[in-house]
């Protein structure tokens, strides 16, 4: 069994309330990683990105959750019906709702999977590449899969996070589940992180910090130091989980001749 290890961030930045919400767990070789941004008036934010989170921790937990991609879309696909409960008379952006990224593990065989609604993004850095496992449901990330932007156009198009798809919207929505566990290889790292975190950084920030890492909580206070010196007027709520398996910076650092 790969040893693995889990830290988290989730920071206010300059927003009165933080409306993002990470939760992670273990139950026995099974682990968990979610991380959720809520957005709506009258706190409605904050509310749905903890009714997504408790919610799908209890049902990664429960007894009968086959580890699967079925399993984990239906508990995502639960979640987005539990924002949906309560909405009273909110319409539109005073409509509670909420992204997601989760990251299931099996200790035991080596694999994972995941799952995401929304723009919260995983990122995965394997023998010093880095690659988006998830892809944005929002507006841009369309035109980009249209050709009508390029992905260096679509990081400073002012329209980048404005969703087509969060829990809680009263459309159904379609979870993007890795279809079958990929297998784990030592030295991983994975980076769940709101649109408030990955927005603030250069993905190659991501490498280099991870190369000069002591450990998961050293990486992302790394990158944590970095967004807070850019210092971005109204700086979003910013979060993210670090994933470890074994020892990923001595995966990234350049060999020495």
């Amino acid at each position: 069994m790969l040893n693995i290890t889990i830290a988290t961030r989730s920071e206010l930045g300059q927003r009165e309330r933080n409306e993002d919400k990470v939760r992670v767990g273990r139950d026995g070789a099974l682990w968990l990683a979610v991380l959720a941004d809520g957005a709506g008036g009258h706190r409605g934010g904050a509310e749905a990105a903890r009714r997504t989170v408790d919610h799908l921790e209890v049902a990664l937990h429960d007894a009968v959750a086959r580890f699967s991609a079925e399993s984990l879309t239906k508990a995502v696909l639960s979640a987005h019906v539990q924002v949906q409960l309560n909405q009273g008379q909110a319409e539109g952006f005073n409509r509670m709702h909420s992204t997601v990224v989760a990251l299931w593990i099996d200790g035991a065989r080596n694999c994972a999977l995941w799952s995401h609604v929304g723009d919260s993004r995983l990122y995965r850095a394997r023998r010093g590449t880095l690659s988006l496992l998830t892809a944005d449901d929002s507006v841009v990330q369309r035109m980009v899969d249209a050709g009508l932007l390029t992905p260096q156009q679509a990081e400073a198009h002012p329209q980048k996070n404005q969703l087509i798809a969060a829990l809680g919207i009263d459309d159904d929505v379609e979870p993007h589940t890795a279809p079958n566990p990929v297998g784990l290889e030592e030295g991983d790292a994975f980076l769940l992180c709101s649109d408030g975190w990955w927005g603030s950084l250069d993905e190659s920030c991501i490498l280099d910090t991870l190369a000069d890492a002591s450990g998961a909580d050293d990486w992302l206070a790394s990158m944590q130091r970095r967004i807070e010196a850019r210092a971005v007027p109204r700086q979003d709520n910013f979060s993210a989980i670090g994933v470890w398996v074994g020892d990923p910076a001595q995966a990234t650092r350049p060999m020495l001749s």
